[in-house]
């Protein structure tokens, strides 16, 4: 792509850096006659979008792969490496193709067969039976599967799927010894079963329903003057309502999760993967998944249709419910949303992320409307606002390219007949920047601690208090929410937003009275960055300048999130570097009263004001006003040196990065130790006492003592970090709710009872944010409360 941009003459650079969307048809078409004339863009497009068969293929299908994969797995099996056994035939069952055959059957049929075999003796029954099932949807006279499967059931103790699997094995059997062993099989599954009742194991791959439904709240779309458009109710709605639910319009996984989560639903991938049937990217959690995602592609073998002739009307029955596939349903309104990017094509695992979900969208838009010539006009399809004119001269002509090349990607591998012009692309163009500023990123929490839940379960109830971990958002997918879209950012949020799978949730965090603006942060909040931060990071990511009430008044928290101290030791006052205080010099007088950007209620008080560390004095209008110069205390005036100060607090820094880097490798000695807390010390003598860098300062040290086993000092360190965050965020924010679990963990370790009070105070903040979705989302909610429970009793 960077080849291409060089090849774009500056004359034409510069049309396209002044240019708006008024100037796209035409500026388009340009830009396109001139890639057309160019070789390298059409060899480009034959390599994303060219016959994968005719190339070394990223995506395609490969037999001769897949074989060399089977027999590798073969081996790691008769030698007792299950791991790399299980990696070789998930990966061989991604390369193999649906039509392929191996020594008379069915590649992909055998290649489920080995892996549930691998699972069985892993122990790992669901996973074994579900394999089978798969093999025998593609292959249902598979005697060895049906074999395979009655093992399972047994073990199971599924004594009557066990019989029936068993008994359609032994009539599929062609050889007289194996139908001779099958039977002594049965015998010995009689034998066991005498005087026993086991409940079947009932294995259904169905979603599980989630409580809690949206309240029947009227929302309107309003325009304010510093927003523009926005959504608001029309009558007053309770804290932690939730307020709206939304599927994706389009969505696709981000890179860096391809091989560790589900395509489709975005959860974890269990071990037992199922690929795409045409080609070797996505992965699936689950056959409902591989269906929504990539359409029903049914797989017929006329020589095995008469299986049901050779068994009984009993066994003749439960054959269908086994064999054919009951993951689709006719009835639902589905366009699979990866069926246009299948047969191998590269262009899905090269283009960027933003790229590929527009061509969900293109496709999507034009399957709704049922005609595949032209590309819809997004702005009037969508309704969403777009960020061309406001972007930079490179973004902008990005975005042109990757219009022209998706375009061209598309009309290879999914409408032959889709026009391609100045019309066409621009409209690409609109979209691409709509996708910019609109689109979300789907986020799961992860712990940096801890690989799975079960770890932390293990890890706590054995002592080890590393349940201090720190829990992150941590991203999965990129969608287009068509009515989400429409909520404006506050980085003072009046909800909030969280998914579960790919389904959006938005919740309200406080009480919101009618006509007030529903508003959610785009990312940055107060107390997580402050005001010079956001505001680039905004400008950068979503063109526009925030003019919420955090960055438009000032408040406590900005002041003091990276101020130093006063040189009084008596003054709580802060001192500011030029950045910070230029950009709070530029925020209008300190509010007396509530705006409409402050939801229409008073807003929730921090435990200190701006009174504590900056002197308000009255100017001749008698309104508030804070005087604030760089290097000055704000409180009694006092000059600091803060270039000495720096120099100070990046020498502490320098041997708290060693504490870090120590704790990474788990290995922190006695020295290193001591070297953080002198640092800490240097940190507490220059900067205020509610900077955000002791905060993170005492987590870390928090952590470091929990890895020691040393959890007195890591309890009153990790209390010193609570005290700073609830200063920045307020003491009801999610933030202190996450780090309440770190403290209460290691404070039922020490049978410290003052952690039932935390446990409680925990479980409010998560359910304002979460509702009764956060017992979902965060399994350890449930076990701190169970411990609790115990703790009081």
């Amino acid at each position: 792509m960077e080849k291409l941009k060089c090849m774009v003459p500056e004359s034409m650079k510069r049309k396209v850096a002044a240019s708006s969307t008024d100037d796209l048809p035409s500026l388009s078409s340009s830009l396109l006659h001139l890639f057309l004339s160019l070789p390298q863009f059409h060899q480009l497009i034959s390599e994303l979008a060219g016959d994968p068969k005719n190339q070394t293929g990223l995506c395609g299908k490969n037999k001769d792969a897949a074989l060399d994969l089977k027999h590798k797995g073969n081996q790691c099996y008769s030698t007792g490496d299950h791991s790399q056994a299980l990696r070789c035939y998930s990966q061989a069952l991604r390369l193999a193709p649906i039509d392929a055959h191996d020594i008379g059957k069915n590649l992909v049929a055998t290649l489920y067969l080995n892996r549930a075999s691998l699972f069985h003796k892993m122990g790992l029954l669901m996973e074994s039976l579900r394999d089978c099932s798969r093999a025998l949807e593609i292959s249902p006279s598979y005697a060895k599967v049906w074999y395979r499967r009655g093992k399972v059931n047994a073990t199971l103790g599924n004594y009557e799927d066990a019989v029936h699997d068993l008994t359609i094995a032994k009539n599929m059997e062609p050889s007289l010894g194996g139908k001779k062993q099958i039977e002594s099989e049965l015998d010995i599954l009689a034998q066991h079963h005498e005087n026993k009742s086991a409940k079947p194991v009932h294995h259904s791959q169905k979603s599980v329903g989630i409580p809690d439904v949206p309240q029947q709240i009227n929302l309107h779309c309003v325009r304010t003057p510093d927003k523009g458009r926005g959504m608001a109710s029309q009558s007053d709605i309770s804290q932690a309502s939730l307020i709206h639910t939304e599927e994706p319009y389009a969505m696709v996984i981000l890179k860096h999760c391809r091989e560790t989560h589900c395509h489709y639903c975005l959860n974890e991938l269990p071990a037992d993967t199922i690929p795409c049937i045409s080609c070797s990217l996505p992965l699936y959690c689950s056959q409902h998944c591989q269906v929504r995602a990539g359409g029903k592609i049914r797989i017929s073998y006329s020589s095995e249709t008469n299986i049901c002739k050779k068994n009984s009307d009993s066994i003749g029955e439960y054959v269908p419910d086994i064999t054919v596939d009951s993951n689709f349903d006719p009835k639902l309104e589905c366009i699979p949303e990866h069926k246009h990017e299948c047969q191998g094509v590269h262009w899905p695992a090269i283009l960027p992320s933003d790229v590929v979900l527009a061509g969900r969208v293109v496709v999507k838009s034009m399957e709704q409307k049922g005609q595949y010539t032209e590309v819809p006009n997004f702005l009037e399809t969508l309704g969403l606002c777009e960020s061309y004119s406001k972007m930079p001269p490179d973004s902008k002509l990005e975005l042109h390219l990757y219009s022209i090349v998706v375009l061209f990607c598309l009309q290879d591998s999914y409408s032959s007949e889709l026009s391609i012009n100045g019309e066409s692309t621009s409209r690409i163009v609109i979209l691409l920047s709509q996708i910019r500023v609109n689109s979300m990123a789907i986020v799961c929490m992860k712990s940096s601690d801890f690989s799975d839940q079960q770890d932390w379960f293990q890890k706590f109830s054995s002592g080890q208090a590393e349940a201090a971990s720190s829990v992150e958002q941590f991203r999965v997918g990129q969608a287009l929410y068509k009515a989400a879209s429409l909520f404006n950012h506050s980085c003072e949020p009046n909800i909030h937003a969280y998914f579960i799978s790919r389904t959006l949730f938005l919740r309200t965090t406080e009480f919101v009275a009618g006509g007030c603006p529903l508003e959610l942060s785009y990312g940055p909040q107060v107390g997580q960055w402050d005001c010079k931060d956001r505001l680039r990071f905004l400008q950068e990511e979503y063109f526009f300048r925030c003019q919420c009430r955090g960055c438009s008044e000032v408040n406590a928290s900005d002041l003091v999130i990276s101020a130093f101290c006063c040189v009084n030791p008596v003054c709580s006052g802060v001192v500011l570097d030029n950045l910070v205080a230029n950009r709070e010099k530029q925020k209008p007088k300190i509010p007396e009263t509530a705006s409409v950007e402050s939801h229409l209620q008073v807003p929730e008080l921090n435990d200190f004001d701006i009174k504590k560390v900056a002197h308000i004095s009255l100017d001749e209008t008698c309104s508030s006003l804070l005087r604030i110069d760089s290097g000055y205390c704000l409180k009694c005036g006092s000059y600091c040196n803060l270039a000495s100060r720096s120099e100070v607090v990046n020498k502490a820094l320098m041997h708290l990065r060693r504490l870090q880097d120590s704790m990474a490798s788990k290995d922190i000695c006695s020295k290193i130790l001591s070297d953080a807390l002198r640092s800490l010390g240097l940190l507490r003598s220059v900067l205020h006492a509610y900077n955000k860098t002791i905060a993170e300062t005492e987590d870390n040290l928090a952590k470091a003592f929990c890895l020691n086993g040393d959890l007195l000092p890591a309890r009153d360190h990790c209390k010193a970090s609570i005290e700073i965050l609830e200063k920045l965020y307020g003491p009801n924010h999610i933030v202190i709710g996450h780090e309440l679990v770190k403290l209460s963990s290691i404070q039922l370790s020490l049978g410290d009872r003052s952690a039932v009070d935390n446990i409680n105070r925990l479980s409010m903040i998560f359910s304002k944010y979460y509702g009764p979705h956060a017992a979902i989302l965060f399994p350890y909610l449930l076990f701190l409360e169970r411990e609790s429970s115990n703790m009081i009793r």
